[in-house]
């Protein structure tokens, strides 16, 4: 998808201010502001498809957060509770998969920073994966 950007959403916003709550939404005020955003923006939008494809990358990204963050989460509590009952203290395995944690944690921030930086200024930024499955729903 190539450049496409100014205009409004069909909201009233410009578009890269509609962007930028679509991402930064998820983080400054929780889960349901930008999750609310987007979805407002796929249901109503269908013309500005620089909002529309920030969205949906936007709600997938988010859901990937959620997934892994589950996953991750699970998997420390586990390790913590076997190495407790073992050692009696959490061990290198429960550390390592807290660092895990960690890394993926910075690595979805950097990717939602740069795709509200891209979108900001009405550029499409593609987030691995997840960017492929938004720009089939545009």
């Amino acid at each position: 998808m190539q450049n496409m950007g100014g205009g409004k959403t069909a909201l009233g916003l410009d578009t890269g201010i509609g962007v930028l709550i679509c991402y930064f939404g998820n983080l400054a005020c929780g889960l349901p502001l930008g999750l609310v955003y987007s979805i407002l923006v796929v249901v109503q939008d269908q013309t500005n498809k620089v909002a529309r494809f920030h969205a949906f990358q936007s709600l997938f990204l988010g859901v990937l957060g959620i997934i892994i963050g589950a996953v991750v989460g699970i998997g420390v509590f586990i390790t913590m509770m076997i190495d407790v009952a073992i050692f009696g203290f959490p061990s290198v395995l429960t550390g390592l998969l807290g660092l895990i944690a960690t890394v993926i944690t910075l690595g979805l921030l950097y990717f939602v920073v740069m795709a509200a930086i891209k979108g900001y200024n009405g550029e499409v930024y593609k987030i691995p994966v997840v960017g492929n499955f938004a720009e089939k729903y545009v």
